[in-house]
């Protein structure tokens, strides 16, 4: 590790509220696990606090919806309604309780939304008829950047350290960042920054009306889902430059990828951000960072932190391993799914694991 590079256990300021105590945030993983209403069921909580448990510095949860008609996926947490506060609630005095700063990502799908699942047409910034989406009215997307801020209060209300906004992997904030996705015409659509206004607006709403002692992130996708690299660099620089949110966090897909434009692959993806002025903005990765040296990897070459997806499913306590084991290195994939349980995962994430392609064993077959 070169000198300059901070250690995974080295504490992390944010501008808004607590520090992280290490450089390890869960990422906001779909698991399967809470109501049809988006109440928090039993499962997902122990999911989540089982990683707050187990030494993240940061507990986000999975997408969590601000709109009815914006769920993406089965039992998915919501966030869009009172009913939701006691479980939010519950969920994040435990994840406090364990030391770790409690998050909830804010997300709509938009034109992901499964319409057998929403029960109506789904809604984007255009119509669409491969997906059968309807392009929200003016009024519309002003009701959307509404329904993100006042989720954000939400969660302020339940007890969460900070909100998560989901800008990425082609759900409605990252459809209208889409020039191809995007084609309207009024001040949501057209320029880059028409198209980024929602993301802007609902950034100022939650700085104005949540307390200064709470935090902001965003969630961005810097290329693929009909994405422009350099306009989500310019993007990034902007909120950076700004200094309202206090993290940006990207989804890479692979930390150590080169962008898919073929004009840009003089460096990998990252390094497309890691030089950009960030102030007091902590900047994050995820993307197959797997082993302690992909971690420490992602910190030398200019994150502020990580964000573990699949290898936090694999152990819960990855931190704490880390701390007691320089030598310590994630078990192998596929694992069992009686690995899995023991992880603190219930029985519809297992089953949602199983179809992630050689995670999990297969079950052995008896014989004829």
């Amino acid at each position: 590790m070169t000198d300059s590079a901070p250690d995974l256990f080295e504490p992390l300021s944010l501008a808004h509220g607590p520090a992280l105590k290490n450089r390890f945030a869960l990422a906001p993983l779909t698991n399967l696990q809470s109501h049809g209403d988006g109440t928090l069921s039993d499962d997902e909580f122990k999911w989540l606090t089982y990683r707050a448990k187990g030494g993240f510095a940061l507990t986000m949860t999975c997408a969590s919806h601000v709109q009815r008609i914006g769920q993406g996926f089965p039992g998915q947490l919501g966030v869009f309604g009172n009913e939701h506060l006691p479980g939010l609630t519950r969920l994040a005095a435990q994840i406090k309780a364990y030391g770790s700063i409690a998050v909830v990502q804010l997300h709509h799908a938009g034109m992901r939304s499964p319409k057998e699942l929403i029960g109506e047409a789904p809604v984007g910034p255009s119509d669409d008829e491969a997906t059968g989406t309807r392009a929200l009215s003016t009024a519309e997307v002003e009701q959307l950047i509404e329904d993100f801020i006042v989720a954000a209060e939400r969660a302020e209300t339940a007890g969460f350290d900070g909100v998560e906004i989901h800008g990425a992997h082609s759900y409605i904030l990252c459809q209208f960042l889409s020039e191809t996705l995007n084609r309207r015409t009024d001040r949501f659509g057209g320029s880059p920054e028409n198209r980024a206004r929602p993301i802007l607006q609902i950034i100022d709403g939650i700085r104005a009306r949540c307390g200064a002692d709470f935090s902001l992130g965003l969630r961005l996708s810097p290329e693929r889902f009909e994405l422009k690299l350099m306009e989500i660099r310019e993007l990034a620089r902007r909120v950076l430059a700004e200094g309202k949110i206090d993290y940006l966090d990207l989804s890479l897909w692979d930390y150590a990828k080169l962008p898919l434009e073929e004009e840009y692959q003089d460096r990998t993806l990252m390094a497309w951000f890691t030089d950009l002025p960030r102030g007091k903005v902590r900047l994050g990765c995820a993307g197959k960072i797997m082993t302690p040296e992909d971690a420490r990897l992602c910190l030398e070459r200019g994150m502020d932190f990580v964000l573990l997806g699949r290898a936090a499913i694999l152990h819960h306590d990855y931190p704490k391993l880390l701390a007691t084991d320089a030598a310590f290195t994630p078990v192998k994939t596929p694992v069992t799914a009686d690995h899995l349980r023991d992880e603190g995962l219930g029985p519809a994430m297992v089953k949602y694991m199983q179809g992630w392609k050689g995670f999990v064993e297969e079950p052995a077959t008896e014989p004829a």
